[in-house]
């Protein structure tokens, strides 16, 4: 499909009356299946277009001003409904997670045939479930995954790599534990901040509405981002950091970061000013997406089930709930943010310091900045059906990834 319609900006929601793309019949059991990894299992889920458009046909349109520029897919790799993707220290190699529970290598544009984990009898398929997330430790041979067992429990496990560049299956660590009431809502994210910690994003804990509240209750870890340091302590698997926001206060659980959160599904950190950016999936209508600055001393309250973005959910607005930057509504089938990366590469200047997301259901893919003293957000010139995830190489170029199997990095759009 070709878009050859200049950028659309809105300031705090996006436009409802835009123009909607084109899509062919899907399935009501695929789309039900797969459209929902990401959080919105209870509702109606729309069909999305599979397939993925083109950028605008001519360099040389007159943009408006702040408008992104064209952009273009550049395909890399197919797999098996990849969800996200990693990067080790020292590695060009682009590592990226199958659903199923497998991660996969490339390098130099071509697939390993040798799959670095194979936990795939481990792992539970459900709609929200697999495997979740990868995060390597900088500099160091270990690296973590977020699966849901067979079960659909939540486990963040430590494996270490042995020198054949494959996981050695017998250095199995289990850090975390976590019973999970419902099949949807798990999070998944992993990642290492600035400050060397592991940060871990756990949803509510499922269902609709967060019906045990999980998401304002520091006694749990739904609802959740963690920050631990995974080198074993004295009496846990893990060390929680002793400037954590809620190490020492009675009745909280030490390990959370931050909290008032439905289902965190990506969250990172931008590798030039070391804010962290989270993309938390919606209930009914608002998607929204938080900004932090630098601080490792976290404590912050994004609000659910309180409220829902800007808007009143369940009770009164908590007084120092942290307003989120940007929101947008479920007008014209979009359903479910996906949360990208703060754009730091060179092969793209115009995109540079652009914080990118998309919506699951939609396929839109949006580039968003700070104008003044308000945050604008850009439709890009293209669309990834089933959106799952970003991800990023050691030289700041950014991919995406759709759970139909592309895996595909952004550039320019360059002559047509």
């Amino acid at each position: 499909m070709l878009d050859d319609t200049p950028a659309k900006t809105h300031a705090s929601t996006i436009n409802p009356k835009r123009r909607q793309p084109l899509r062919p019949a899907v399935s009501a059991v695929v789309v039900l299946t797969l459209a929902v990894l990401t959080g919105c299992a209870e509702k109606k889920v729309p069909q999305s277009a599979p397939v993925i458009t083109v950028p605008a046909t001519s360099t040389t349109t007159v943009l408006p001003v702040g408008a992104p520029p064209p952009l273009k897919l550049t395909p890399i790799a197919a797999l098996d409904a990849p969800i996200t993707m990693a990067q080790r220290t020292g590695d060009d190699a682009l590592y990226v997670v199958e659903k199923g529970g497998r991660i996969r290598v490339i390098r130099n544009g071509i697939v390993d045939t040798n799959p670095v984990l194979d936990i795939v009898n481990t792992v539970s398929t459900g709609s929200e479930q697999g495997l979740l997330g990868l995060a390597f430790a900088p500099g160091k041979p270990q690296f973590y995954v977020n699966y849901t067992d067979k079960n659909g429990d939540t486990h963040i496990v430590e494996y270490t790599l042995g020198a054949d560049g494959l996981a050695d299956i017998g250095t199995r660590r289990e850090l975390i534990f976590q019973k999970q009431p419902a099949s949807n809502h798990n999070g998944g994210q992993l990642a290492f901040g600035p400050d060397g910690q592991l940060y871990i994003g756990l949803g509510d804990g499922g269902g609709s509405g967060d019906p045990k509240k999980n998401g304002q209750n520091l006694s749990v870890l739904l609802g959740k981002i963690l920050r631990i340091n995974p080198t074993r302590s004295n009496e846990l698997p893990y060390t929680i950091p002793a400037d954590n926001p809620f190490s020492k206060r009675a009745g909280a659980r030490g390990e959370i970061w931050a909290y008032g959160l439905r289902n965190p599904w990506r969250f990172s950190f931008d590798r030039d000013d070391k804010s962290m950016w989270i993309a938390d999936v919606g209930q009914v209508k608002w998607e929204e997406i938080n900004r932090v600055e630098a601080d490792p001393r976290g404590g912050k309250n994004f609000g659910w089930p309180l409220r829902e973005g800007l808007h009143q959910f369940d009770g009164n607005n908590p007084k120092d709930a942290v307003e989120p930057v940007h929101e947008y509504n479920h007008d014209a089938g979009r359903c479910s943010i996906t949360g990208g990366y703060v754009y730091r590469g060179t092969g793209i200047p115009d995109m540079a310091g652009r914080y990118l997301f998309g919506d699951y259901c939609s396929g839109d893919v949006w580039s968003l900045t700070k104008r003044g003293t308000a945050w604008a957000a850009d439709e890009l010139s293209f669309k990834v059906p089933q959106l799952a995830s970003f991800g990023e190489d050691r030289d700041g170029n950014v991919y995406v990834l759709s759970q139909k199997g592309q895996v595909s990095r952004i550039d320019p759009a360059g002559p047509q």
